[in-house]
């Protein structure tokens, strides 16, 4: 359930019109849900509310900072993939102790923050990795918690851009060599081994490739048991799927009964990692209609937000809903909905069906709170849009909009061409 709702035939975000807060920040905007994502979160979270656990929210699913805070006020740790996301968690409010560092590159320099940082553990995804950890937790004077991703060579029924748990992925470690690696994680004195982890991938939308996985796990932790490892946290990792079209994924609630069934039996604490599924349908980009042009096999929509805002239809040959903003009746069109960016690929829909807008209305992408402003750049040195967050009738620029001295922030012109 989301909070995007029409209300005399306009579009609402919570106790706000769309149009009304267009008409504040100009287009294109993202615009967030509170009351989505606290719910969404809440949900989530209380699926396991009788077992031991940790929600760390994905940052790389949208790390602005206050959607950060929402969720560490909540309760929520974080799931970080790099010294900025590090960053921007801390800076949030979410406490060393709830966080973990996921990623196959991690840099001598971050893993130097994080361990300055006493977080709860890195993921580790290699033997290099783990030597690495070792080695700079030695230099520092400090143990280093650990868990190893396994890849369990499960697959996840999804995209393959976003399929992480089949054996030619690059992440974790490979099922066969779990073994070997805990124990050289083992065996190195700077460590200490407290956990495992699996992600399998993102968007998925059935409950059995989690439990196929799971299964694989729950071998490997009594097998470390009866090599003396005592695996203290099951990092179950996020990738639980929403709605974008048609998609029907397990409600938390139902995931949640499959993993507690599979996982009764350990004396673990289990950590997820959910992202998309906690913010995806609470976010919207908002853009507006720049001019519609027919040519001789069809129309094209063509609006001010591009590719460079939201990259996941181009990237992913993903489906993304376009809702207008002010519904009203009209001819029925097939239509292109496209950017200003200089790609062919600059897309949000083909051949979509829809009443045909007219200059300067207004258009709703909806699904955009994950995955959108995270990936967006500055092709055709085109400003970073601005993220407005809605709580019941209280509205909040979260991001200003990038200006034209932002994009040559940092440059510099040599000497010689002065």
């Amino acid at each position: 359930m989301h909070f995007f709702q029409y209300r005399d035939n306009t579009l609402h975000s919570e106790d706000v019109s769309v149009g009304a807060i267009a008409r504040e920040v100009e287009t294109p905007f993202y615009l967030y849900s509170y009351g989505t994502m606290e719910r969404h979160y809440r949900v989530f979270d209380s699926a396991f509310q009788s077992v031991p656990h940790l929600v760390c929210y994905s940052l790389k699913a949208n790390s602005n900072s206050a959607l950060v805070r929402i969720f560490g006020r909540l309760g929520g740790g974080a799931d970080v993939v790099s010294g900025g996301e590090l960053f921007r968690a801390l800076k949030a409010g979410i406490p060393p102790s709830k966080i973990v560092f996921s990623g196959v590159g991690k840099s001598a320099q971050e893993i130097e923050y994080a361990l300055e940082k006493n977080i709860l553990m890195f993921n580790v995804e290699s033997s290099q990795e783990l030597s690495a950890i070792n080695d700079r937790a030695r230099q520092m004077g400090v143990r280093a918690r650990i868990g190893l991703r396994i890849n369990p060579d499960v697959d996840p029924k999804t995209h393959p851009h976003i399929s992480t748990g089949l054996r030619e992925n690059k992440f974790g470690i490979e099922f066969g060599e779990a073994l070997s690696a805990f124990n050289l994680a083992k065996s190195l004195k700077n460590l200490d081994v407290i956990g495992i982890d699996c992600h399998i991938g993102s968007q998925l939308i059935e409950v059995e490739p989690f439990v196929e996985a799971l299964k694989r796990l729950k071998k490997l932790v009594r097998t470390l048991k009866q090599e003396g490892i005592e695996i203290r946290y099951m990092d179950l990792g996020g990738g639980l799927g929403i709605t974008y079209q048609h998609e029907a994924p397990p409600h938390p609630t139902e995931y949640a009964q499959a993993i507690l069934q599979e996982t009764n039996d350990l004396d673990v604490a289990l950590i997820f990692e959910p992202g998309r599924v906690i913010v995806g349908n609470a976010g919207i980009l908002v853009t507006r209609v720049l001019y519609i042009k027919r040519s001789s096999q069809k129309f094209f929509v063509i609006v001010d937000a591009g590719m460079n805002d939201l990259i996941r239809p181009p990237l992913y040959g993903s489906f993304q809903a376009i809702l207008p903003v002010v519904r009203r009746k009209g001819k029925e069109i097939v239509a292109d909905v496209v950017g200003p960016i200089c790609e062919s690929s600059d897309f949000f829909a083909k051949s979509r069906t829809m009443i045909e807008p007219k200059a300067q209305d207004l258009l709703a992408i909806m699904s955009a709170g994950a995955y959108g402003f995270v990936m967006s750049s500055n092709y055709n040195s085109r400003p970073r849009v601005c993220e407005v967050l809605v709580k019941g009738k209280t509205v909040s620029v979260i991001r200003e909009r990038e200006t034209y001295d932002d994009l040559i922030r940092g440059e510099k012109i040599p000497e010689f061409l002065k």
